[in-house]
C-alpha cells in the first residue's frame, strides 16, 4: 500500500511518518468449545450458547451487542495465525498479529473463493487471542474456516508528540484521523457514547500491557446496567472509562480515564460482558470526554451506518422476565379455569 493512501491525523501532531507498516495474516478461526457446553451464569443457570470464533454474518459493527442469544461473540471474521514458529513461543506469530494489528487497519483476503476481498481491523479478543476483521457481507459469505487473511499492520508506536502523557494502543492513525480529537486549553477533547466508571470491569483485568486482548464490562448489576446506560453498548461503540489506567495494562487509578472500543458481546458468566480494547489513557486532567450518540468506528471507518442505540437487556435479565411473565399468564389460565368450573 503506497503512502499516498495513508490517512494524515489532522489537528494534532503525531509521529505517524515514523511508523512502520508490517504485513501480519493469520487464518479464519474455527469456533472452538472446551470439554462441555455448558456455561454457568452468574445467576447460576447453565446455557449452551455460540461463542468465539467462526464467521459471524448477522451481527457487525454499529449493531447492538446486548442480550443476543450468544456469550463473547465477535462480530464480522475471527482470525488467528495458527502458524508454529521456529524456536521461541509456538504462539509467537499469533502474538505478533495481536501486538501489531490495530484498529483501522486494512485487511485483504489471499485464499478461497472471497480473495482480493478488503476488511478493516474492528477490534482483539483476549483469552482467545483472536483479531476480528469486519468484511462486506457478500465477501464473507463466500469465505471459509482456513482461508488466510493479511492485515497491513500500522500504528504500534504512535504518539502524540506534544503530550507525551497520552498514551495510544492499538489505534491506527487513520481512526485517530477520523475520530477527529480537538485541543482545547491543554486538553483532548474525544468522542464516546458512554461514560463507564472502573469499577465495573472485570475479565482481563491484571495483564502487564493492553496491546492483546481486551478486558470487560460486567453487566451482573442491574442497577449499574441501568445507571449507566450499558444496555445500549452496541460493537464499535468507542467508551470512556472513569479511573482507570491502561498505560502499563489495566489497572484503577483515580483521576486518571482510558478510552477504548466494544470488540465483542456480553455474556451470562461471573465477570464478564461487553470486551474494550484500549485506545487511549491518560490523566483525566488531560483527556476530556464529550458525550456522543454517533461515536463509533462503523461510522468512523465508513464500514456500515451504525443502528440507534437502543436500551436492551442482558441475556439472563430477559429471561428472567419472561419467566415471570409466563407465571402469571399461566396464574391467569388457571384462575380463568376454576372460574368457568365454578360456573358450571
Amino acid at each position: 500500500m503506497s503512502s499516498s493512501r495513508l490517512h494524515p491525523v489532522h489537528g494534532l501532531r503525531t509521529n505517524a511518518r515514523d511508523l512502520v507498516m508490517i504485513s501480519v495474516a493469520g487464518q479464519v478461526a474455527s469456533p472452538t468449545e472446551r470439554g462441555t457446553p455448558w456455561r454457568i451464569g452468574y445467576d447460576g443457570r447453565p446455557r449452551s450458547l455460540p461463542g468465539t470464533g467462526g464467521i459471524v454474518l448477522n451481527h457487525r459493527v454499529g449493531d447492538p451487542c446486548v442480550g443476543l442469544a450468544g456469550d463473547h461473540v465477535e462480530p464480522a471474521v475471527s482470525v488467528r495465525n495458527e502458524s508454529r514458529s521456529a524456536g521461541g513461543s509456538p504462539d509467537a506469530a499469533n502474538q505478533a498479529l495481536q501486538s501489531y494489528s490495530c484498529v483501522g487497519n486494512h485487511a485483504v483476503v489471499t485464499t478461497g473463493r472471497a480473495a482480493g476481498a478488503r476488511g478493516v481491523v474492528t477490534g482483539k479478543h483476549g483469552g482467545v487471542d483472536t483479531v476480528l476483521i469486519d468484511f462486506p457481507l457478500p465477501a464473507m459469505r463466500q469465505m471459509a474456516i482456513g482461508d488466510r487473511i493479511q492485515v497491513w499492520a500500522y500504528g504500534l508506536g504512535l504518539r502524540l508528540t506534544d503530550y507525551p502523557d497520552v498514551a495510544i494502543w492499538n489505534c491506527s492513525p487513520r481512526l485517530l484521523a477520523r475520530w477527529r480529537p480537538v485541543e482545547r486549553e491543554g486538553r483532548i477533547h474525544v468522542e464516546v457514547t458512554h461514560r463507564i466508571p472502573a469499577r465495573v470491569m472485570g475479565s482481563g483485568l491484571g495483564r502487564n500491557n493492553v496491546l492483546r486482548g481486551d478486558y470487560d464490562i460486567q453487566m451482573s448489576d442491574p442497577a449499574m446496567v441501568r445507571r449507566y446506560r450499558l444496555g445500549s453498548l452496541r460493537f464499535g461503540d468507542i467508551v470512556g472509562i472513569m479511573d482507570a489506567d491502561n498505560r502499563y495494562g489495566r489497572s484503577r487509578l483515580e483521576g486518571h480515564v482510558s478510552v477504548g472500543v466494544i470488540v465483542h458481546s456480553d455474556s451470562t458468566v461471573a465477570g464478564h460482558g461487553p470486551g474494550v480494547v484500549s485506545l487511549l489513557s491518560a490523566p483525566a486532567s488531560r483527556l476530556r470526554l464529550e458525550l456522543s450518540p454517533d461515536a463509533n468506528i462503523a461510522r468512523y471507518l465508513d464500514i456500515r451506518p451504525p443502528r440507534p442505540a437502543r436500551p436492551s437487556f442482558p441475556l439472563p435479565t430477559v429471561e428472567q422476565r419472561e419467566r415471570t411473565v409466563a407465571r402469571l399468564r399461566q396464574r391467569a389460565t388457571a384462575s380463568a379455569a376454576t372460574a368457568r368450573t365454578g360456573l358450571g
